[in-house]
């Protein structure tokens, strides 16, 4: 009874004695030191010295054209070049709208046209075509989405003289047409639909609309296009912005000053400057006020934007 009694003791003792504290391998602390936290202290300032610095790099050409533009006619280079003197903005703001009847908004509203419908016809496109990729199974899927990848690669100027060569064919150059059509395109705008659909529509919420009977097409514009609001709102602001400051396409194949964007406008401007027939401040007049647009876009949808962006960044 000794012998089978003792181990049972060894055991208690050996479980009831305080267990050694194993030290740390040397270099490795179980708590966070003093220098770790100044160290992330200091790459926090680091880091927020560094987009400082990148936002007044951007922020700089936009303050001076504002402060430029709100110069009068004649001292647009007097003075500071930061900072306001001789303030006449809403002068001329006015002379920039009545200068040759008005172009100037005509060339304005041609912008508002192609950037709006091309954007928002290509946004729809992009989304249904990335959704098809992203939840159907069909043959050839993956040749498909490998091209669509190859053509977010090749740089659009490329396409330029083709698609002039293409238009001049088919009698469309110098319409609305030559510029809406290549603007609903969008490949870069496709892949990112294909990674906000996989990302943001389970598949068993399609399963469950199936079972309840709702054709493909109700499930993709009343279920689908709503739980991708925020990509839509993403991918519509890319294109918007692309197509807003597209110029060498419209440039070769539109004539008529008539149907010219803004950009194309103020390029054409600029070139009567060199040639006296047109004073420069009209130009970074006409720079500021095409501007304003896109400043609203994006103040007024960020909200969007970012929820968007945060989306894709899941998958």
């Amino acid at each position: 009874m000794t012998t089978s009694t003792a181990p049972a003791r060894a055991e208690k003792t050996a479980g009831n004695r305080p267990r050694r504290k194993r030290n740390a391998p040397e270099g490795r602390t179980s708590s966070l030191r003093g220098d770790s936290i100044e160290t992330t202290a200091t790459s926090r300032i680091a880091v927020t010295a560094v987009l400082a610095l990148t936002a007044v790099y951007f922020l700089f050409p936009l303050w001076w054209l504002f402060v430029a533009a709100t110069k009068d006619a004649g001292y647009t280079f007097a003075g500071s070049p930061l900072w306001f003197s001789n303030f006449d903005l809403f002068g001329n703001i006015g002379d920039l709208f009545a200068y040759k009847d008005g172009i100037f908004a005509v060339w304005m509203a041609n912008s508002a046209l192609y950037s709006i419908v091309g954007a928002g016809l290509g946004t729809l496109i992009a989304v249904s075509t990335g959704y098809a990729l992203a939840k159907y199974e069909f043959r050839g899927k993956g040749v498909l989405f490998g091209v669509v990848l190859g053509a977010v690669l090749i740089p659009k100027v490329l396409f330029t003289l083709p698609l002039f060569l293409m238009f001049s064919a088919t009698g469309i150059v110098n319409t609305y047409l030559a510029v809406l059509l290549p603007s609903i395109v969008s490949p870069f705008g496709v892949y990112l639909g294909r990674i906000f659909a996989a990302s943001s529509v389970p598949d068993e919420v399609i399963e469950a609309a199936r079972l309840d009977g709702a054709s493909e097409g109700r499930i993709f514009f009343g279920v689908s296009l709503k739980m991708m609001a925020p990509a839509l709102v993403t991918i519509f602001l890319f294109q918007f912005v692309e197509i807003w400051n597209n110029f060498l396409l419209p440039s070769q194949v539109l004539i008529s000053e008539n149907l010219r964007p803004v950009t194309v406008g103020l390029v054409s401007w600029n070139a009567l400057v060199q040639a006296g027939q047109i004073e420069r401040h009209m130009v970074i007049i006409g720079a500021f006020v095409a501007v304003v647009p896109l400043i609203v876009a994006f103040l007024s949808l960020q909200r969007f934007w970012r929820s968007g962006l945060a989306a894709g960044a899941i998958k």
